[in-house]
């Protein structure tokens, strides 16, 4: 069986497949220049970075699966040196994350470790997903605690818990000539049938080819997404459907930044003003900087 013709799929896309004629399913993630903005517009020590581009990808692999138009929110918080870490998509394919952090406490941790992991980062805590329709529909939230050394095992418990559907979860980050990259797969059990029977020696095969992928597989530019399922699943074969594109996007804005500000007192904002007269006003997500006039607060308090 010769390798699938598909072109291959640019940076910053997920591609869904599953195992042809079999009941198991799954996304492929590979971040590129999303990736690589989101993590240079802060100044994280590099096992932070690792931490929240894996958050980011996973966020991605969930997210795009959604039905609907709304957003994926993938947390984790915890009393380690990485006080938390967020990634947001949405459903266009925006993504933005940050992380809080102290600095000497993860240069601590990552004392004789090439990469500390998730439990190591983030000490005893709860990792959650939670499901955002609109201001219209009641969020979805479910929450697991912190088990495992890394994200992937959080977020394969919180699948066996919150929706009891066998799931395998692989994340990947890396940098190389300055430049953040990262990648994640993930496969499901299909719920069993009537019609399926029993989906146990699938899923058990397709498990053993996905033990097989390597971190640097995931995040290598040069391999296609195409190719690695071939190279994973084409005993089996693997039918590719349709790509989503993936962005770096924060949905601050001024119109925001001014809305936030005046749910503060008159008093408290004028605590805010700095020298050169003018409130300033960091995103934590994209590290943006906006300058806002006072008088543009009050005079819309006012009205």
């Amino acid at each position: 069986m010769p390798p699938m013709p598909n072109p291959p799929v640019p940076d910053d896309a997920v591609t869904a497949f599953q195992i042809e004629g079999e009941p198991v399913r799954g996304r492929l993630a590979r971040l590129g220049p999303a990736i690589d903005e989101i993590l240079r517009g802060h100044d994280y020590p590099e096992p932070v970075a690792n931490l929240l581009g894996e958050a980011c990808a996973l966020a991605a692999l969930v997210g795009s699966n959604l039905k609907f138009d709304g957003r994926l929110i993938v947390e984790a918080r915890g009393n380690g040196p990485v006080r938390f870490v967020v990634a947001d998509y949405d459903t266009s394919g925006g993504l933005r994350g940050y992380c809080g952090f102290d600095a000497e406490q993860v240069a601590a941790a990552a004392t004789g470790f090439a990469r500390p992991g998730a439990r190591s980062l983030l000490g005893d805590g709860h990792f959650m997903m939670t499901v955002d329709q609109g201001p219209d529909m009641d969020r979805y939230q479910g929450v697991t605690m912190i088990d495992g050394e890394t994200l992937a095992l959080c977020a394969e418990q919180y699948f066996a818990q919150s929706e009891q559907t066998p799931t395998r979860v692989r994340l990947a980050v890396s940098q190389a000539d300055g430049l953040w990259r990262a990648g994640g797969m993930l496969i499901q059990s299909v719920a069993v049938d009537d019609a399926r029977g029993s989906t146990t020696e699938a899923w058990v095969r397709t498990q053993a080819h996905f033990e097989t992928v390597g971190e640097d597989e995931l995040c290598d530019p040069e391999l296609s997404s195409q190719h690695l399922l071939f190279r994973l699943f084409h005993e089996d074969g693997v039918r590719v459907f349709g790509s989503k594109p993936l962005r770096a996007f924060c949905r601050c804005s001024q119109a925001r930044i001014e809305a936030v500000l005046k749910s503060f007192d008159a008093v408290q904002r004028a605590e805010m003003v700095e020298p050169d007269g003018k409130i300033h006003v960091t995103c934590e997500f994209c590290s943006k900087i906006y300058a806002v006039e006072p008088q543009v607060l009050e005079t819309a308090s006012a009205s």
